[in-house]
């Protein structure tokens, strides 16, 4: 959904080095991946698969579990569902704010 322009143009301007840009990205992706990650486990707790080829059971459920977190870090990653982009400038200022706070008081 969204790819390199729309995250060049998201830290365009920034005070922040390079590095702490793509940790900052990073951050943002991991959690999309967990709100991804907690939405298709419920996808998955509402399938019923008794009748299934895999049966069901306390196997299925871990496998499921495991499925889910896979699926939405792929998501995460691939460039998600918008949630890493909308978060990502309101976590680039509050660095920037912490950083000037800090240069601020040890100049006082």
């Amino acid at each position: 959904m969204f790819g390199p322009a729309t995250s060049a143009t998201s830290t365009a301007g920034s005070s922040l080095a390079p590095a702490k840009l793509a940790q900052l990205r990073e951050q943002a992706e991991e959690l999309e991946g967990v709100f991804l990650n907690t939405l298709m486990k419920e996808m998955f707790a509402s399938l019923k698969t008794d009748q299934s080829a895999l049966g069901g059971g306390f196997g299925e459920e871990t496998w499921r579990g495991m499925q889910a977190e896979q699926m939405a870090n792929a998501v995460a990653k691939g460039g998600g569902i918008g949630i890493a982009e909308s978060i990502l400038p309101d976590l680039i200022a509050a660095q920037e704010a912490a950083q000037k706070a800090t240069t601020t008081r040890g100049t006082m």
